[in-house]
């Protein structure tokens, strides 16, 4: 990498001197530029290393870039407009993720990088030592350089930055990886991220007399909302996009067809196909829940939601959160002592641990939640399978009686 050495005349003057290796090879031939004053010198020292440890295009040695205009960067070089175009061009993800990627960028990168290019071989391009301090700031929760005074910021999970610098890596290296490459190297590649050290089961199961509680504190109008989710494992997106058409209710057996379910997009919230493939699926339903579903649908078309608010609208996940679901919780906590603070998605956690307390195999687990694969279904919830212990133990004595019989 290119370095400076500072030199000091007999007259007391100090120079700066930018010294390299072409190629940055160890038996390169070193080459060296000299400026007046260090801020000239750490520019170009960049320079020299964007270029891949090369003499800037357009500079003449001793005399600097003979066109004026050689310095200037191009707008759809500049690191927000390059970002945004590529964001733009991703495919494979949806609307919602497209928007939070471009409110990642607004919010979390510009602050720090509006006025830095992507190319690599410009004064003010973006380089390993910006990448550590935005890296650093995040983690400390201040401020970046284009922030307007006054406003605060708090720190973030490592999590949360590794999850930034992962969309900052992938922009850089559609730098690197252009037609016309914009730069030799991508550096995210050597930044040291914080450590996740947090192992906490972010996951909250509740035992049925927990949920009891609960329930005690629901508002009268949810409460077969509530239980259909603890007693189904559907998502939230998916118990509110419910239809009556969705439902059989009557014959030998009744059962529920997850078919759509709420989606965001860069324009709002939509209905459109479920999660993945396998989330498109069939539900059976218990007696209680037949009764239940019978009472939400009577008198309703078979496009009406099955659940609406008060309003008469689908059910928002933040308006029952807010209205319903966080005041339930708490007088739960204050009255009835309730330790846990489950979400509302643990409702679904919940359910996969009672039909594992019933010893329902994973695959049917699986196959009931929508899990696209069963080491997803496995790695959530494997643990709780220590309450089959004892089956288990009482196999393998099964299984080698004769064995022992016979030695």
């Amino acid at each position: 990498m290119a370095y400076i050495r500072r030199r000091q005349s007999r007259g007391g003057k100090e120079t700066f001197r930018v010294i390299w290796r072409e190629d940055g090879k160890r038996d390169g031939r070193q080459e060296g530029e000299d400026f007046d004053d260090e801020t000239s010198a750490e520019r170009f020292r960049d320079l020299v290393n964007g270029h891949g440890q090369q003499w800037p295009t357009g500079w003449t040695k001793g005399v600097g870039f003979a066109d004026p205009e050689a310095d200037k960067v191009p707008e759809e070089e500049m690191f927000g407009t390059f970002a945004h175009r590529y964001i733009d061009h991703l495919t494979g993800i949806g609307g919602q993720t497209r928007g939070n990627y471009r409110k990642f960028v607004d919010n979390h990168m510009l602050p720090w990088f509006r006025d830095l290019a992507v190319r690599g071989d410009r004064p003010n391009t973006l380089n390993r030592d910006h990448i550590s301090q935005w890296v650093n700031d995040l983690e400390d929760g201040r401020r970046g350089p284009h922030h307007q005074p006054g406003v605060k910021r708090r720190a973030y999970a490592p999590k949360t930055i590794r999850n930034y610098h992962g969309l900052l890596f992938g922009i850089l290296q559609a730098a690197v990886d252009a037609d016309k490459p914009l730069r030799v190297s991508n550096p995210c590649i050597h930044t040291n991220l914080p450590e996740d050290n947090h192992t906490a089961d972010e996951a909250t199961f509740l035992e049925r007399e927990e949920y009891a509680l609960v329930r005690c504190h629901l508002a009268a109008d949810v409460v077969d909302l509530v239980d259909l989710l603890v007693g189904t494992g559907l998502r939230w997106g998916e118990i509110s996009a419910l239809q009556p058409r969705d439902l059989t209710l009557h014959g030998a057996r009744p059962k529920l067809r997850v078919q759509r379910a709420w989606k965001r997009g860069e324009h709002g919230k939509f209905l459109g196909a479920p999660k993945t493939k396998k989330s498109r699926r069939t539900i059976v339903l218990s007696p209680s829940q037949v009764s239940l579903l019978k009472r939400n649908t009577r008198g309703k078309d078979t496009s009406d939601f099955v659940f609406t608010a008060p309003e008469g609208n689908a059910w928002d996940s933040g308006g029952f959160y807010t209205a319903r679901w966080k005041p339930a919780i708490a007088s739960a906590a204050q009255v009835d002592g309730l330790t846990k603070k489950p979400r509302i998605h643990d409702l679904r956690h919940t359910h996969a641990s009672w039909l594992i307390a019933q010893k329902v195999p994973l695959p049917a687990i699986q196959a009931r939640l929508g899990h696209e694969s069963i080491t997803t279904t496995v790695d959530r919830y494997g643990h709780l399978l220590a309450i089959m212990d004892e089956e288990i133990i009482a196999a393998v004595e099964w299984g080698m009686q004769d064995v022992r019989l016979v030695a």
